[in-house]
């Protein structure tokens, strides 16, 4: 078995496996992903390569076989397997009849976890896939839709990635691994990592072809003013704390879409956008408390209060307030 690490493909940083043998290659995938049968037509012509990591929300991976080969695989029960197949093709075939044929960045399968599922590698096929655990996507949809969803999602089996939507989520997807493998990239930010993977989340929601489509498409119902008092008193309680929309629509018993409608209407602003405006608020606070202190450093407040770009927060906090902070610490 030969591990290395293989220049110009995805997370070529988390090598897993790189092997001409069937038995290694089989087993490195079922350690990954999940049990199955592997066969290959040509087993001297395997030249498999994964690569693979696992996240807060779901695993990441790239995987290629570089022969003809056929993967048997048994319902997980508890993932859904989302491939996007961005060179060669693949032939796919469920429990339930269901047929697919991937083709390079126009078409991908998730894998349902309550079906079985084969699938047909061509010697080019590669693809990034993901392995999001139930409780992960369905609790996003739930936060999503605001209301719980307690069984499987029943996606199509095919992915179209030619739409706007479709392309976005391989793009984003694309985007979230170079990021992992890039030095001083996402893997080195949490909050903004988590962020990422919400949000590939919920372009696989909205790309994806399921019975909850038309409702997450459907104009958001606005809350009153009223409604949104416990999520602005969390925001005023928290913003010193990392906070998300998920974390917001809890706080105000509605679904992140409805959070971000009655926001705008009402304020005019994103969630997040409030959060920031609360933020500089405190920050201007901070500094005019301590005006004429040599001692206090604008850095220290920014980032007490959630600002790690000085740059960024230099301008973000003169648009609010019409001087700078090093100003406003001399008054």
């Amino acid at each position: 078995m030969t591990v290395t690490e293989r220049n110009n493909r995805p997370l070529e940083g988390y090598p897993v496996l790189h092997t001409r043998n069937l038995d290694e290659a089989r087993q490195a995938v079922t350690d990954v992903y999940l049990p199955h049968q592997l066969y290959a037509d040509d087993p001297a012509k395997l030249s498999m390569t994964l690569n693979a990591v696992e996240q807060r929300l779901f695993t990441a991976g790239f995987l290629t076989y570089g022969t003809d080969a056929t993967l048997r695989m048994p319902a997980t029960e508890v993932c859904y397997h989302v491939n996007l197949t961005t060179t060669g093709h693949t032939d796919a075939g469920r429990q339930d009849g269901g047929r697919e044929t991937t083709h390079a960045r126009q078409r991908g399968v998730i894998l349902h976890p309550e079906q079985t599922n084969t699938v047909n590698w061509s010697p080019q096929a590669e693809q990034i896939i993901l392995k999001v655990p139930r409780a992960s996507l369905e609790a996003h949809l739930s936060d999503l839709l605001g209301r719980k969803v307690n069984s499987a999602i029943d996606f199509d089996f095919g992915l179209d990635l030619s739409t706007a939507a479709g392309a976005s989520l391989l793009a984003s997807v694309e985007f979230f691994v170079g990021e992992l493998d890039r030095p001083g990239g996402i893997a080195d930010m949490p909050l903004a990592r988590d962020q990422l993977e919400a949000f590939i989340m919920s372009q696989l929601l909205t790309a994806a072809e399921h019975p909850y489509k038309d409702d997450l498409l459907a104009p958001p119902d606005h809350v009153k003013l009223g409604r949104l008092k416990p999520v602005v008193d969390f925001i005023e309680m928290n913003a010193d704390e990392p906070l998300t929309p998920t974390e917001l629509a809890r706080a105000g018993s509605m679904s992140v879409r409805t959070l971000h409608a009655s926001f705008q209407k009402l304020f005019g602003l994103s969630p997040m956008a409030y959060v920031r405006k609360v933020r500089l608020e405190h920050v201007n606070e901070e500094l005019r408390r301590h005006s004429g202190d040599p001692v206090v450093r604008i850095t220290d407040i920014a980032s007490k209060w959630g600002f790690f770009h000085l740059g960024r927060f230099a301008q973000q906090y003169k648009e609010r307030f019409g001087e700078s902070p090093s100003e406003t610490l001399r008054r």
